[in-house]
């Protein structure tokens, strides 16, 4: 927590219109507590309208991201898994491509990408538990998910072939890079009870996690309901990961790469991983954030930085993954 804190701090200093800390800490000061500061109201303005909305919204959407993936890597036992697995970034960049055609606002884009999310999972899971006695569940529901995406993507190509392309276009490719620039504090006092609806119970079942990635034999030997457990983990994950994309757009790499710096870090234990996740996740999207908005003169969207970092360490996970992963 004290990480997030420093570099909240830095963060609300560093950008393309620099803050001394100083004056960060007048303005904070005179806001929470009333001092009285000589800090300009053109500050104010760029920390609390701003860049306060930006930091919070790295945070929640970087744990978000992050205990979806850990979550879903202990479900399907698969270390290569993440949050998109089941299709939701390809439904919610649908939902939202389709929402930037009918111009429907901010406030639709982000209802629409949540709305489509949730429906591209639920298709899955229809799905899969469909044809669940012709195969292993797990990889039902993989397969389910690599066609429900298949589907949504070709969706929003579509969408792009038909859009305008001086108005439409760039909106709609911009908005599928991901990007934190557009964010206002209305938009994370929406989704943040979402978020918690998403992680209050995977904080309580984080022990069954331990059991589930054993396998299901294993588990129900346990008196683990192995079905609804995992029918709670994938609503669960898949409303952090609808919830984070419906402010931010895609952001790839984040729920594949963090649970497994966090795993590095404190083992297997779901009961210590997803606490580490949460932290490791909001602090590395944070740090990425500031620098999409501080390297160049324009803003680089969250997606490209993302790929940049999570892409070597693929290499490296497919290189030892025969080692195993626990």
């Amino acid at each position: 927590m004290i990480i997030i804190i420093f570099l909240s701090i830095i963060a609300l200093s560093v950008g393309r219109y620099p803050i001394h800390p100083v004056d960060v800490w007048g303005t904070l000061a005179r806001q929470l507590f009333g001092v009285e500061t000589t800090v300009s109201s053109t500050v104010q303005t760029i920390i609390f309208d701003i860049r306060i909305p930006r930091i919070l919204g790295a945070i929640l959407i970087g744990f978000a991201l992050s205990v979806s993936g850990a979550a879903f890597q202990g479900t399907f036992r698969n270390p290569l898994v993440s949050p998109d697995i089941l299709g939701v970034s390809a439904g919610a960049g649908f939902g939202a491509t389709l929402a930037i055609l009918y111009s429907w606002g901010s406030l639709g884009i982000t209802v629409s990408a949540f709305v489509f999310g949730l429906l591209a999972v639920g298709l899955t899971y229809f799905i899969g538990n469909k044809i669940k006695n012709s195969g292993e569940i797990t990889l039902i529901l993989v397969l389910g998910g690599m066609l429900v995406g298949t589907v949504f993507t070709s969706l929003v190509s579509l969408i792009k072939c038909v859009a305008d392309p001086y108005e439409k276009l760039p909106a709609i490719t911009y908005w599928l890079m991901g990007s934190l620039s557009s964010i206002q504090m209305k938009d994370i006092t929406m989704v943040l009870p979402c978020m918690i609806i998403g992680i209050i119970p995977l904080w309580l079942l984080r022990w069954k996690l331990n059991l589930l990635a054993f396998g299901d034999e294993e588990a129900k030997s346990m008196g683990v309901d192995t079905d609804r457990l995992r029918l709670i983990v994938i609503i669960c994950a898949t409303f952090l990961t609808a919830t984070a994309v419906s402010i931010s757009g895609m952001i790839g790499w984040v729920g594949l790469v963090i649970p497994h710096f966090a795993r590095a870090i404190t083992g297997p234990n779901y009961q210590k991983l997803l606490p580490v996740s949460i932290l490791v996740g909001g602090s590395f999207l944070l740090v990425v954030d500031t620098l999409a908005r501080s390297l160049l003169s324009m803003e680089i969207p969250l997606g490209i930085l993302t790929s940049l970092i999570g892409a070597p360490f693929f290499v490296y996970l497919l290189s030892h993954s025969r080692r195993g992963w626990n």
